[in-house]
């Protein structure tokens, strides 16, 4: 009986979703973007030759939400830090989720780790005897370049659960929620499914906007270091579909002078903002 009702449920769900997909993303629109400036105040050690990778990001992150409200009509654009201060991790994402955001965009630069290693100094002698004395020399590659997006590994999937539960909690604060919501109630079998296809869902819709950006970054002649699924923090409790994007390395010198010039600046929030049209196109008539 129970897994009747289980398949029951799944078969009505997908007629129902196939049915009125199209009127449903009609009635979708993206109306609030956050645009996440990576770092900040404290956390603020990786650096290039000149520049830091907090200030970068946002200097980044302002261009940007200038550019989207003077090209989207009737978008709302919420900054998680607009000077130079720390923001938790946790804090940033609860921005957004408070928001009831339709897009969390995390602008960040890469860097290359520093490798440690030990070189032979000079020799000393020892009982007659040449004994090599070693000191510590760090290195870092500066060849490295190019440009990568995240989405949220699949492995931090179920730390969405809990927002979800928590945006969806509103409802019964009111009147006769049991019929309005029917067929929504928490903590049973349907509910667990429409939570883990909400969850499909953000996470596809991350995949389908991060290609999107990296096509972008492509277009403009960076080179591809691709999308790919992590465990990070910033993005593990997200509620809606959220990117963190790499937009260069501040450990290379070509980077870091594309990433501080007005040419680059430019670029990088071109490829920006026709990314996001074209996903917000797709959203809004597609998914």
């Amino acid at each position: 009986m129970y897994l009747k009702t289980i398949l029951t449920f799944i078969i009505c769900f997908v007629l129902v979703n196939t049915i009125d997909n199209q009127a449903v993303a009609q009635e979708y629109k993206i109306k609030t973007i956050v645009i996440d400036a990576g770092h900040g105040g404290k956390d603020g050690a990786t650096h290039g030759v000149y520049s830091k990778e907090k200030d970068v990001a946002l200097k980044t992150a302002l261009n940007l939400g200038k550019a989207l409200q003077d090209s989207i009509k009737d978008i709302k654009i919420i900054y998680t830090r607009q000077t130079d201060v720390f923001i938790p991790l946790y804090e940033r994402i609860n921005i957004a989720n408070n928001a009831k955001a339709d897009l969390f965009i995390s602008i960040h630069l890469n860097d290359m780790p520093v490798r440690v290693s030990r070189v032979v100094d000079y020799y000393k002698k020892v009982r007659g005897k040449k004994v090599p004395v070693y000191r510590t020399v760090t290195s870092k590659s500066t060849s490295t370049r190019g440009t990568e997006t995240f989405v949220s590994g699949t492995g931090r999937l179920g730390e969405q659960d809990e927002v979800i539960k928590r945006e969806n909690a509103a409802m019964f604060l009111e009147d006769n929620y049991q019929k309005n919501y029917e067929g929504f109630i928490a903590n049973t079998p349907e509910n667990d499914i429409m939570l883990s296809l909400m969850k499909q869902t953000n996470r596809e819709r991350s995949l389908k906007f991060a290609s999107m950006l990296q096509q972008e970054y492509v277009n403009a002649g960076r080179i591809n270091r691709g999308v790919q699924e992590k465990s990070l923090a910033v993005l593990a409790r997200a509620a809606m579909p959220a990117v963190l994007t790499e937009i260069g390395f501040v450990s290379n010198p070509e980077d870091e002078d594309y990433m501080n010039s007005e040419e680059g600046q430019n670029e990088i929030v071109n490829g920006f903002i026709k990314a996001i049209k074209n996903y917000k196109r797709i959203a809004e008539t597609s998914f």
